[in-house]
């Protein structure tokens, strides 16, 4: 098995773990923390992943205006 990944997919692939490891660090398990039955630790855990697709909704649309407006100033 030989795998051969151009440089965008490791940039990719690790901007997608820093993303991941971050979620967790600061975001996940300071929700899971705070609450005491089980249930409402699940639930908290569940709702950070809204907060997770608005990060990345944010961060994608800076990134299309980026590349949408890149000729205008380069």
């Amino acid at each position: 098995m030989n795998l051969d990944l151009s440089s965008t997919e490791i940039a990719i692939a690790l901007a997608a773990g820093v993303v991941v490891s971050c979620w967790l660090a600061l975001i996940a398990a300071p929700a899971w923390r705070c609450y005491g039955r089980i249930w409402e630790k699940f639930a908290a855990a569940f709702l950070t992943l809204f907060v997770l697709g608005t990060l990345l909704g944010i961060g994608a649309g800076i990134g299309l205006a980026v590349v949408w407006s890149y000729d205008q100033y380069a």
